[in-house]
């Protein structure tokens, strides 16, 4: 089993930038592919970036793109979440996700084990 702790969430201004960082514990966090998720109020959560084991591949969300970037320092067992040119409709909980599946995991129940999420929110 693996434990995660997300930190770095706060209120900033469109345009501004943010780093995201999830903490892991328990299981050698460097088997594990991460992912990072969203959820806005009403809304379900939606997937945003996701890394290999080894940090060599990654793969975002359309919406996501160009703006941000998903790494890892699998020396330190902490996945971070670089978020530039943040825009209102990136307002959201943040949640950072673990799986042993060595697929580009998209979706909620492809992974298994998940952070408690720090907020986010950016205004205009």
């Amino acid at each position: 089993q693996v434990q995660l702790v997300e930190s770095g969430g706060r209120l900033v201004q469109a345009g501004g930038s943010l780093r995201l960082s999830c903490a892991a514990s328990g299981r050698t966090f460097s088997s594990y592919a991460m992912g990072w998720f969203r959820q806005a109020p009403g809304k379900e959560r939606e997937f945003v970036a996701t890394i290999s084991w080894s940090g060599g591949n990654t793969y975002y969300a359309d919406s996501v793109k160009g703006r941000f970037t998903i790494s890892r320092d699998n020396a330190k067992d902490t996945v971070y979440l670089q978020m530039n040119s943040l825009k209102p409709e990136d307002t959201a909980v943040y949640y950072c996700a673990a799986t042993r599946l060595r697929i580009i995991a998209t979706i909620t129940s492809n992974y298994a084990y998940w952070g408690q999420g720090t907020q986010v929110t950016v205004s205009s």
